[in-house]
């Protein structure tokens, strides 16, 4: 993967991550089109490193994350549920250290441009502000491919209409939210026309970054604090429950059956 010379890891022409920094904002978009860019251990250790730098950086004033090609982010992908996890955190914060939220003290930005699906509503629920286009659609296909749904809930759990949330993690891959519905229930604040999605979200990072730099970061911290304080508990639990249940017959079938294009055979006790 090469990289610019002069912005100390932040800038990615190619590989499976993109980023650059354009005035005060580190643009990054996700960069596995033909997978949707769902999340295998390449892209979220590039993202993790990104971040690291990232934090090194107070030039930056914003974050603004996308997806390259017809999607956003399809969510872990499939294929490496199917295999024992070689690097597996204790916690679930360890878990999630391809988030830039936790280790950031600037806003993000997610412009949600496509299909955003189970890890990857892990981004719109890290997000400061999200934005999307008419052709976003969100869903959480967990329990679909056997699979504990039990981080993205309770971060989302803060920022949308439970009702609907629950529908969108007990329904699996049977149930998606447009982006005028994520809309109403308080997933998204705007949505915006797909050629001019990355442009509002650039805007909106210009907004943030000719505000005072400190006051932004120590505002912002007391959001972030509040809402990791009342989840924490809970998500080391929903961690546990998802590396238990990694040994039960139908976290494996799940994967398999998605590979081999067929209905899948649950475990029935």
């Amino acid at each position: 993967m090469s990289r610019k010379n002069g912005r100390a890891g932040l800038e990615r022409a190619d590989g499976v991550l993109l980023s650059t920094v354009v005035g005060g904002t580190l643009v990054v978009t996700l960069n596995r089109p033909e997978s949707a860019n769902a999340l295998d251990d390449e892209l979220m250790d590039g993202l993790a490193d990104l971040w690291r730098a990232a934090a090194g950086a107070p030039e930056l004033r914003a974050v603004l994350l996308t997806g390259a090609g017809k999607a956003f982010c399809a969510g872990a992908d499939v294929s490496m549920l199917s295999v024992p996890r070689v690097k597996v955190g204790d916690t679930a914060t360890e878990e999630l250290d391809f988030l830039p939220g936790p280790r950031l003290g600037i806003p993000v930005i997610a412009a949600v441009n496509g299909v955003c699906a189970g890890g990857g509503l892990h981004f719109v629920a890290d997000a400061d502000i999200c934005i999307a286009s008419p052709a976003a659609r969100f869903l959480d296909p967990h329990v679909s491919v056997g699979q504990v749904s039990a981080l993205e809930p309770l971060q989302l759990r803060l920022r949308m209409r439970p009702d609907l949330l629950t529908r969108l993690v007990l329904l699996g891959r049977h149930e998606s939210l447009s982006a005028e519905r994520a809309e109403r229930a308080g997933l998204v604040s705007e949505v915006v026309e797909p050629d001019a999605l990355v442009d509002r979200g650039m805007e909106l990072a210009a907004m943030i970054g000719r505000n005072s730099p400190e006051a932004v970061r120590l505002s912002r911290r007391v959001l972030r604090t509040f809402e990791e304080r009342l989840i924490a508990t809970d998500m080391d639990l929903g961690w546990e429950l998802i590396r238990r249940h990694r040994y039960h017959p139908d976290a494996v079938e799940g994967p398999a059956a998605f590979l081999d294009r067929r209905e899948p055979k649950w475990t029935t006790s």
